[in-house]
């Protein structure tokens, strides 16, 4: 099988880590027909420590923004141990971003498109996808962000 998508990463500078464990009583991808759901995913540091904080009053737009593009990785990581390899992508599809955030701040897109930055660069057109980008008062282990994603195989 090609790899094309595979070397694109590896020309950004990006290593896909292992496959995550579910933290809970899911599975961490799901097939139906011809999309793949991949469940949602937080950022760990390379240590494998979850990165925490809420984002506007305890870490940045730009440090957010980061979780997010490592999130995205982590889900490149499922998709590629779903399929064998990425370039059975056909298109990203949707993405669902909730982000950590103080009462007060608004620009939850800019955190998100950590991932969807990752996605574009990676499958070029067809990583442009469908997206919410929600605010909410806490999430698992008080990481930062978690994002799902929905990808359209062939």
């Amino acid at each position: 099988m090609d790899n094309a998508i595979e070397t694109r990463l590896s020309q950004l500078g990006v290593t896909l880590p292992p496959v995550p464990s579910p933290i809970g009583n899911y599975v961490p991808f799901v097939f139906s027909g011809n999309l793949l759901f991949l469940s949602g995913q937080g950022p760990r540091a390379a240590d494998g420590s979850w990165l925490c904080g809420r984002v506007g009053d305890q870490i940045s737009i730009d440090e957010a923004y980061q979780h997010a593009r490592l999130v995205g990785i982590r889900l490149l990581a499922v998709a590629k141990a779903a399929l064998g390899s990425l370039d059975r992508v056909r298109r990203v599809v949707k993405v669902l971003g909730f982000v950590n955030a103080s009462p007060n701040f608004a620009d939850h897109p800019a955190v998100i498109n950590g991932c969807s930055d990752l996605f574009v660069e990676a499958f070029g057109e067809a990583g442009r996808h469908a997206r919410s980008a929600v605010g909410v008062a806490s999430l698992p282990h008080q990481i930062a962000v978690e994002i799902e994603a929905v990808l359209e195989i062939g």
